[in-house]
């Protein structure tokens, strides 16, 4: 008897729901604005404008900037995607679409990152901006300045998920424009809106853009949303060999329908877009600090590698060669001459995969005796075509190998990214570790020193404040990285 009263119930609301999906969503989906947009993604031209301009709620359309902020915040050191965020009870708390985490949890940012971008999870996007700025209203005003130095006009962010604000409002151009920020300022990231599903730390979720990655060919992301006062909204991109294009649909009326609506856009977009284009990438912008909040100071940091200026009654053993039109490589040079050890050779190849400056390219290498850096002074080269080749005048049993120039200039400070059983490899690692971290870098003093324990391979002529922030940038990338202070 119970179960058959019981059963009636269950009939009633299975009819509740169906209601609710057939007619109430459509309807409510239906009084949504139209807006749509097709641009080109290696030139940014408009092949398809309709209602691009017009503010509409852009729904989860908002975690896109939420990641971009968490990649550039990884990228300046803020926070490492290890890093173990603890989730408040505000965050916890979001409706869903959520991940399900729990007041007082911890977590690693990494999952947060996945959780937003595939899940599209609002516990995790509310988590994300909490973690870097304290709270959802310092992390709206973030999200405010670098929409406005992405170039998105007409954007106004009041949370990190997009659930429906007063407000809360974007268009279906200035979000194309972010989706396009997002895939070529952060390539590296840009695999997450293609998986079809990811771990998250406490579970696997499921992208909800699957539909179209699937039916799609070439299709690769990049995020759906959804409210009722929005609709159903996409930005998608997908690559045809050289060809890539982003559509954008605002206020679609279903899942089917939007997705067969974006999928005839990106149709129009690769027939309007020509097969061959030079690639023209947005220019990724500068952090635009704000008042509270983490932040990283950036200031200080060495941009370029200028040479050195002579010294007054300084000892010189440096031949300044001048050729005007096609002078070899200082490697080529040295190993004729016959006065460079193989290592040193060794570093000056390595040291030529750098990429430098055209004024800093032909000053590669110095041999400095243990005593000091600076009683190797190298005679200043006025014109980019030169070569310069400085020998200290006596070579002491054991050399310092400096693989680039530095500009020092009463600059104390380094880090060292480990030390190592032959000079070989702490050479490779400067070398390789320089590649990967470029920004905070690039015009440092790259030094092998040798220790009773091993080789130590440092980066020195560094300001105390870029010396700290080269190695939140390591640390993130999971390279190691100890600050060398003045008496290291």
């Amino acid at each position: 008897m119970k179960v058959r009263r019981a059963m009636p119930a269950r009939y009633g609301l299975f009819l509740l729901a169906a209601l609710w999906l057939l007619v109430v969503l459509p309807l409510s989906a239906a009084s949504a604005p139209y807006a749509a947009y097709v641009m080109d993604a290696r030139s940014g031209k408009v092949l398809h404008s309709r209602n691009a301009d017009t503010r509409l709620h852009p729904a989860s359309l908002t975690k896109m900037m939420t990641l971009y902020i968490a990649f550039q915040a990884v990228e300046r050191g803020e926070i490492s995607l290890d890093t173990k965020v603890k989730i408040s009870r505000f965050a916890a708390s979001e409706p869903p679409s959520k991940l399900g985490l729990k007041s007082g949890q911890r977590i690693a940012f990494r999952y947060l990152i996945r959780a937003a971008a595939v899940k599209s999870a609002n516990d995790a996007a509310t988590a994300i901006g909490e973690a870097l700025e304290g709270s959802e209203a310092a992390f709206a005003r973030r999200m405010n300045r670098t929409a406005k130095a992405l170039g998105m006009t007409r954007t106004t962010f009041k949370n990190a998920h997009g659930l429906t604000e007063s407000g809360h409002l974007s268009t279906a151009r200035d979000m194309s424009i972010l989706g396009r920020h997002v895939l070529y300022d952060y390539p590296e990231y840009y695999n997450l809106f293609s998986r079809r599903s990811t771990n998250a730390g406490v579970r696997e979720v499921a992208n909800t853009n699957r539909r179209l990655l699937g039916a799609y060919r070439g299709a690769d992301g990049i995020k759906t949303g959804y409210t009722r006062a929005a609709g159903f909204n996409l930005v998608a991109s997908a690559e045809r060999g050289r060809e890539r294009i982003i559509a954008t649909v605002f206020g679609g009326t279903s899942t089917s329908a939007r997705n067969a609506r974006v999928a005839e856009l990106l149709d129009m977009g690769f027939k309007r877009a020509p097969t061959r284009v030079a690639l023209q990438k947005p220019k990724k912008p500068a952090y635009v600090p704000g008042g509270a909040g983490k932040t990283v100071r950036v200031s200080g940091i060495t941009r370029t590698s200028l040479r050195p200026r002579l010294r007054a009654g300084t000892q010189l053993a440096a031949a300044a060669v001048a050729t005007p039109a096609a002078p070899p490589p200082a490697a080529a040079q040295a190993s004729a001459s016959g006065v460079l050890s193989s290592d040193i050779q060794m570093a000056l190849v390595a040291a030529q995969e750098v990429p430098v400056d055209a004024e800093t390219a032909p000053v590669q290498t110095i041999v400095a005796s243990n005593s000091s850096l600076a009683a190797a002074t190298l005679r200043p080269a006025m014109r980019p075509g030169s070569t310069v080749l400085a020998l200290a005048t006596e070579t002491p049993p054991e050399n310092e190998v400096v693989t680039r120039l530095s500009t020092s200039g009463g600059h104390q400070w380094g880090v060292n990214v480990g030390r190592y059983n032959s000079r070989y490899n702490a050479e490779r690692a400067l070398v390789t570790t320089a590649l990967a971290e470029m920004t905070t870098l690039e015009g440092t003093l790259r030094k092998v020193v040798k220790k009773p324990t091993g080789f130590d391979a440092n980066f020195l002529g560094m300001t105390r404040d870029s010396a700290d922030l080269a190695c939140r940038r390591l640390t993130a990338r999971n390279i190691s990285c100890l600050m060398v202070g003045p008496a290291s």
